[in-house]
Parts: structure tokens; C-alpha cells; sequence
């Protein structure tokens, strides 16, 4: 069950990541909220996860989730570029982050 939070809390964090652009520095009241309330959402279950996950493991999993995340949303949302040298460090972080979950 920590592992299925963790991977809430990395999704999470891959929704809170995209809300900050809409807060425009922080001026705009409803998304800033938004985007408050994500950041302590992913935090919160990524503590709860942490109560049976180490910590280094439950972290690097999460910021993975985050980093993987958010690129491919820019890529498909904000027509962010993608190269060869972004595809293979994304692969990476998921080949890690697969290896963390099978041998943690």
C-alpha cells in the first residue's frame, strides 16, 4: 500500500508541478491556492509513504515521478522540445525508479 502513496504523491507532484505557471509569480489568488494546495498534498502522502518506505528510496521515487511527469506534460501540452539526450535521461530515471520499487 506505501508504494501505491508513493507513486499518488508522485502524481500528484507531476499536477502540482504544471499548476505553478498558472499562478503567473504567485499574483493570481485561485491558481496560487491550487497550486499551495497540490504542493502540500504531495508532500503529505509522500510522508505517509515514507512511514514504511526509506526515506532516500521514497524520495528519489517521487522527485523521478516528478521529473518523468512534468517533461512529458511539457512535451504534450506545451510543446516543450524533446531530444535524444532528454529521451535517454528520462529512461534512466524510469529504469531507477523501477529498480528502487524491485529491490526496496
Amino acid at each position: 500500500m506505501s508504494w501505491l502513496i508513493l507513486v499518488a504523491a508522485g502524481v500528484v507532484e507531476v499536477a502540482w508541478s504544471q499548476s505553478i505557471k498558472p499562478t503567473q509569480n504567485f499574483t493570481r489568488p485561485l491558481p496560487t491556492l491550487i497550486c499551495l494546495l497540490l504542493m502540500a498534498g504531495a508532500v503529505l502522502l509522500l510522508s505517509i509513504a515514507m512511514n514504511s518506505i526509506p526515506v532516500g528510496t521514497a524520495y528519489a521515487v517521487f522527485t523521478g515521478i516528478g521529473a518523468v511527469g512534468a517533461v512529458a506534460l511539457g512535451v504534450l501540452l506545451d510543446d516543450d522540445p524533446l531530444s535524444l539526450g532528454r529521451v535517454l535521461a528520462l529512461a534512466m530515471i524510469t529504469g531507477g525508479v523501477l529498480l528502487a520499487r524491485l529491490t526496496g
